[in-house]
């Protein structure tokens, strides 16, 4: 015969794999609402030729309190200012391209246009081992970042531009500018998946 003690460790056994079970269902669902955009990156220039998948998973956007953040640094550190206060800002989305777990995305800027929206992403990017043995140039340039430009009218005319090494600057007017260390990318085939509306 169970024992009272039985009876609630099994009982609490229960309640636990219930709330894990909801907790589950929970984070599933707050991941629905995120907008996802896949696209075709196509090499450039030395990467003539080469093509690779890229997702860009938007959680929110940033505000801008975030970009006067991103401005203070960079008018106290320069790039190496932007790098840091990045790495201090709590993700907002995700980027990976095919056969890579990717990286956190800090900085995520939507801007409406008369025929959709323009989106504008910055990433610390990871320096290779490579890189770092041959205490390469390309060190320096440890940004990485890329522009959308979503046409909601006609879907096919959405088009994008990926910056997989890049320096940034902040211009007179307070906008970010990338300075490239590789050609940049082109992104084609771009499919959006909205998420929640008024915040990605």
């Amino acid at each position: 015969m169970r024992t009272k003690t039985s009876i609630l460790r099994s009982a609490v056994s229960i309640l636990c794999v219930v709330s894990m079970l909801a907790f589950g269902c929970v984070l599933a669902l707050s991941r629905d609402k995120d907008e996802t955009i896949k696209a075709t990156a196509f090499g450039t220039g030395t990467q003539m030729g080469q093509n690779i998948g890229v997702t860009l998973i938007i959680y929110q956007y940033s505000t801008p309190a975030d970009k006067a953040v991103l401005v203070r640094a960079f008018q106290q550190g320069s790039n190496k200012g932007l790098v840091n206060a990045l790495q201090k800002m709590k993700a907002v989305g995700h980027m990976s391209i095919t056969g890579a777990l990717g990286n956190d995305v800090s900085f995520i800027k939507m801007t409406p246009t008369p025929t959709g929206r323009k989106i504008r992403f910055i990433t610390n990017r990871q320096i290779r081992f490579g890189e770092a043995w041959a205490d390469s140039s390309s060190q320096s340039f440890d940004l990485s970042g890329g522009e959308l430009d979503i046409n909601d009218q006609d879907k096919k005319k959405s088009t994008g531009v990926l910056y997989p090494a890049a320096q940034l600057t902040i211009n007179q007017q307070g906008e970010l500018t990338i300075d490239l260390n590789q050609n940049s990318w082109k992104l084609n085939d771009l499919l959006d998946w909205k998420g929640t509306a008024g915040v990605n």
